[in-house]
């Protein structure tokens, strides 16, 4: 398998590089694409730790070497968020470099899945569907919003919350990657019980996670080791499952003919060739129930934007 890596220069994309050389399948090959022209030594540098994993690297203006031939593209491009400003506001930056990006692939891997990291997901997944329906080669099942960050957060905050191991929780996170449109269903994890100010306190804790990180890094950046970790978490298994590997299940943001919305968080069955199945989201809770309800004019608006510009 081929995973292009395309913003791999960035805080994100240099951890995610990192976690995918030491994770990904033997035998698997990374390329690395940024404009900054350090990229090839993010490369060269990664190429010393002894893994069967074969990574190169090209700094620049065109990805397209970079992209041709991979079976998985993770766009994690873009400007990050900073005091004061919500994923809205990387809009006007971050939707242009989506789309720059999107068309390449579109022409150089037009069957590869598509992970897209960049924010805000809620608008640039919509951004590009539209591009890559304009070239023709739109497949729902091989187009992703990464969203796993708001998950294993979840996990996170439960385990520290009711002392448990994190690794033994599994969370449902559905809807959208941005504040109330992250709805974590608490109502469903297994063998926890919460009072109902403690679901009132975490669903707002997961929801606002990222401004934590952001306040906490003081203006110098935002959340990119967690969503590294996220991003090579989905990318491995989306990998696996591409290579045969049966019963992998993971939420992301997809095309998946979800009532709520075009676009929607919810859990996937992974296979070899991309989305295998879309699962029910399962129970909610009347809380969930309110919520879910609450979030959709945000969330719908969010993919209005996505789509007018992909095709103004």
């Amino acid at each position: 398998m081929k995973v292009a890596v395309l913003g791999a220069a960035g805080g994100i994309g240099q951890a995610l590089a990192l976690l995918l050389k030491l994770n990904l399948p033997q035998g698997s090959e990374m390329a690395l694409y940024d404009v900054a022209p350090v990229t090839p030594g993010v490369a060269k540098d990664l190429s010393h730790i002894p893994t069967s994993v074969q990574v190169t690297g090209f700094g620049g203006n065109d990805p397209a070497q970079v992209i041709q031939n991979a079976d998985v593209v993770l766009i994690s491009a873009g400007v990050a968020r900073k005091p004061g400003m919500d994923r809205a506001d990387l809009f006007n930056i971050n939707a242009g470099i989506i789309k720059s990006l999107i068309e390449q692939v579109a022409k150089n891997a037009p069957t590869a899945c598509i992970g897209v990291i960049t924010n805000p997901v809620n608008t640039t997944v919509a951004i590009a569907a539209e591009v890559l329906k304009k070239a023709g080669v739109y497949n729902k099942n091989k187009l992703f919003g990464i969203t796993t960050l708001d998950t294993i957060r979840a996990e996170e905050f439960i385990a520290d919350l009711k002392g448990l191991k994190a690794e033994d929780l599994c969370v449902n996170v559905i809807g959208g990657h941005s504040g109330t449109t992250i709805l974590p269903l608490l109502s469903q994890v297994q063998g926890v019980e919460f009072s109902t100010q403690e679901i009132t306190d975490l669903t707002d804790r997961i929801q606002n996670a990222g401004t934590e990180v952001v306040l906490a890094k003081a203006g110098s950046g935002s959340a990119t080791l967690s969503m590294a970790r996220a991003a090579c978490l989905f990318g491995v298994n989306l990998v696996k499952a591409l290579s045969g590997k049966q019963g992998i299940i993971q939420n992301a943001y997809v095309d998946g003919g979800n009532k709520a919305a075009v676009f929607f968080s919810q859990p996937l069955l992974l296979g070899l060739n991309g989305i295998e199945r879309v699962l029910p989201e399962g129970s909610l809770s009347d809380f969930e129930k309110e919520k879910k309800q609450a979030m959709l004019e945000t969330l719908t608006a969010d993919i209005k934007l996505g789509i007018e510009f992909a095709n103004q």
